[in-house]
């Protein structure tokens, strides 16, 4: 048994398990006509109702005293003081500061004006490539920015860019390639004018597999449609530390956009990750971007824990997760404009808090992380709500939708949230059998065939109910607004590794699969049968020879 398991704190939750497990949710509601009020936050333009859960304020007491045993509060000031919370590979975890204002001290060193100086170049760079200052080579102002990266490097600016549509230039096209199937870069390519068209190559070791390949791709197909070595400098920059590799491509050093090891990927897309950002909406509103999150960032370090979004957003996950079991969550966002949203949280939970070992290099007792998913509504509802609401397992769930709409048509924004609000009311009351027959007129006693079919289908129509949702409710999806929802996200995932004694900061789990294709990728290049793997990885690699 770990420490964690068997502290005080989390024993008592434990035993409170019971009480809150046996509560209907429906009749949590009925017995206080103020658990909205109890269980409810606001953050400027941002709603967090969290009353849809089985909690009390006893739960809620009980959390909070689990927070305080993990240390929580010291273990934020720590982040934000520049502390190395990355312990396995030693680093400070700093994407913070990247919307920061005042001095920060890493190694006795401020680190804000070098992370102002990148702001400043990527100002320059966006306004010269919006305006059409800086054209091709061939005179012609740029039309289509092409993105190449892969992970937190393709997975925030994609999300944000189609976020933010409404802010974007109608004279620039945003394209993103990340697959290292060539479909995905064929596709788009072959839509493209190489004299209009600028590509960023995203890769900190600027040697990442899929994003070299698919740079090199890039780079022939400009060199075959009538482009030269001399000006591939005009039309490629690159988001890197590594200099040497990047001159090597051809990209010239004044080019070149900086970031940090104290950057990890999934956290990056507030660094120059974010040109195609900046390029799509502007560095006014990229600006207003990292106020929002800078903003979540001092209600996250000030606010006291019983009032913290990020905090009671952390917590109510480990009371699902760790106590009730739950080991799916469901992102939902009832505007079209987030649908990629649940793909950019699966990376930041998932790959953050996916972890089996502890601080001390333990393996855990418990659950750490859920499967994240989503798709936006209405869609989801004519496809998985059916699991959601009488499936066997059950699966929390974030709907996230803007009071306001960028797109208003006829009455259907308004019947947006409609849907929304309806299915989190559905998802907690559930239709019990009594209802379904006054709903029908039908008194089970009469006898008619109609009646006998109809009491058959009775149990079919049935809601249990008591499914918890999570509703974030904003006025309207602006750049401020959004940046301050990732930082929320951002904050729930290290608020639960605090809890969990893991760290969210690196990912060594992505490596074997690295290091494993190395070596099948040799055995691809020959017509050999192949013995040296289990049987099955050998019938798939000989299989694939002999119909290639």
């Amino acid at each position: 048994m770990s420490t964690l398991t068997t502290s005080s704190a989390w024993l008592s939750l434990q035993d409170h398990l019971p009480v809150m497990a046996k509560q209907n949710l429906r009749e949590l509601f009925t017995q206080d006509p103020n658990r909205f009020k109890s269980f409810s936050l606001k953050l400027n333009d941002i709603l967090m109702d969290y009353s849809k859960h089985p909690i009390s304020q006893s739960t809620i007491n009980l959390l909070l005293e689990l927070a305080r045993q993990q240390g929580l509060e010291e273990k934020i000031s720590e982040m934000f003081c520049g502390g190395r919370v990355n312990f396995s590979e030693d680093r400070a975890a700093l994407h913070f500061a990247l919307r920061r204002e005042d001095a920060l001290i890493l190694d006795g060193v401020d680190i804000m004006p070098e992370i102002h100086d990148v702001l400043t170049k990527m100002e320059r760079f966006t306004s010269s490539i919006r305006n059409g200052e800086r054209k091709g080579y061939s005179g012609k102002a740029f039309t289509d920015i092409v993105s190449i990266g892969i992970g937190g490097s393709n997975l925030g600016p994609v999300m944000v860019t189609e976020a933010l549509k409404p802010y974007s230039a109608d004279h620039i096209s945003s394209h993103f390639i990340s697959n290292i199937d060539g479909t995905q870069l064929s596709t788009i390519l072959k839509k493209l004018n190489p004299e209009t068209t600028l590509f960023i190559i995203a890769s900190k070791t600027f040697t990442t597999q899929e994003t070299m390949a698919n740079a090199r791709a890039a780079r022939k197909w400009f060199l075959a449609q009538g482009g030269s070595e001399k000006i591939i400098a005009d039309h490629f920059v690159a988001v890197s530390t590594n200099r040497m590799e990047v001159e090597k491509f051809g990209i010239n050093a004044d080019n070149i956009f900086k970031f940090w090891d104290w950057v990890g990927g999934r956290y990056s897309l507030w660094s120059a990750i974010g040109l195609p950002i900046a390029l799509s909406i502007g560095m006014e509103n990229f600006y207003l971007f990292l106020k929002g999150a800078r903003e979540m960032d001092q209600h996250f370090i000030a606010a006291p824990m019983e009032r913290n979004l990020p905090v009671i957003l952390g917590l109510i996950g480990i009371w699902q997760i760790n106590f009730f079991g739950n080991k799916s969550h469901a992102i939902l966002p009832y505007d079209q404009s987030l649908h990629r949203f649940p793909a950019y949280l699966q990376q930041l939970e998932m790959e953050s808090n996916g972890k089996r070992i502890d601080r001390s290099g333990n393996e855990v007792d418990y659950s750490t992380g859920a499967i994240v998913w989503g798709e936006p509504g209405t869609n989801g509802q004519h496809a998985f709500y059916q699991l959601l609401h009488q499936g066997t397992q059950i699966t929390p769930a974030d709907f996230l939708a803007p009071c306001i709409s960028h797109n208003p048509v006829d009455n259907q924004h308004r019947l947006l949230l409609a849907n929304f609000i309806a299915q989190t009311e559905a998802m907690m009351q559930g239709k019990k059998k009594n209802e379904i027959c006054e709903e029908y007129e039908v008194e089970l006693s009469e006898e008619s065939p109609i009646k006998d079919t109809f009491k058959k289908t009775i149990p079919h129509k049935v809601f249990p109910g008591g499914r918890p949702t999570t509703s974030i409710l904003f006025k309207k999806l602006d750049p401020k607004t959004l940046g301050s929802l990732i930082a929320l996200y951002e904050h729930k995932v290290f608020v639960q590794s605090v809890i969990w004694n893991t760290n969210p900061f690196d990912q060594w789990g992505v490596e074997l699969g690295k290091q494993l294709t190395g070596k099948v990728l040799d055995e691809l290049k020959n017509e050999m049968q192949i013995t040296s793997h289990d049987s099955s990885t050998n019938g798939l690699i000989n299989y694939f020879k002999e119909n290639r």
